[in-house]
């Protein structure tokens, strides 16, 4: 029960306090199960981070399943999955009763739009911290694949599905060279 409310917490606290959407929480997430829990390893992370991001959702509701899953099974999944959630819709909710004429208000705006570089940083840190121990040919691969993404709107879900099919030919070449 102890872990059930430590998983909650956890979550809880990072949906409360990240703003930017589920990019924006990867840092964060990434801190509290490596670093400050230990419930993950940095390689654990990645792959779990990985399968989140190819299953379809929200990144940071995918991750939070996982890692619930993977600590306590269903009830972790859905203690983090509850932690992640409740604040956001609980401050949403407040939004929309008392605030929503607020958004038309210039220091709102310029709240929001001071807001945008420290969102970019969010996102861009947990990029970086990936990419240490990458082979440059595959940080190569990466950006190029970021930039059809981005420059020519080709959808990420192709390159995903080309990535798994050399990832499963290699792992079985491999398997090949091993057993001669």
């Amino acid at each position: 029960m102890r872990e059930l409310f430590d998983i909650f917490w956890s979550f809880l606290k990072i949906g409360a306090f990240t703003f930017g959407g589920g990019y924006a929480m990867i840092p964060l997430i990434q801190h509290e199960v490596i670093h400050n829990r230990g419930w993950l390893a940095e390689r654990d992370f990645i792959d779990l981070l990985t399968l989140a991001q190819a299953a379809p959702g929200p990144i940071a509701l995918n991750t939070a399943v996982f890692v619930g899953y993977r600590r306590c099974g269903y009830v972790g999944s859905l203690a983090a999955v509850l932690g992640v959630v409740v604040p956001s819709f609980v401050i949403i909710l407040i939004v929309a009763i008392f605030f929503a004429d607020m958004r038309h208000n210039a220091w709102v705006d310029a709240a929001f739009k001071g807001m945008r570089p420290a969102v970019v940083a969010l996102i861009v840190a947990p990029i970086m911290g990936l990419t240490r121990g990458m082979r440059p040919w595959l940080l190569a691969v990466s950006a190029a694949v970021a930039l059809v993404v981005w420059y020519w709107g080709v959808s990420p879900v192709w390159f995903l599905v080309a990535g798994a099919a050399v990832g499963i030919l290699l792992a079985a070449r491999q398997g090949k060279e091993v057993d001669r």
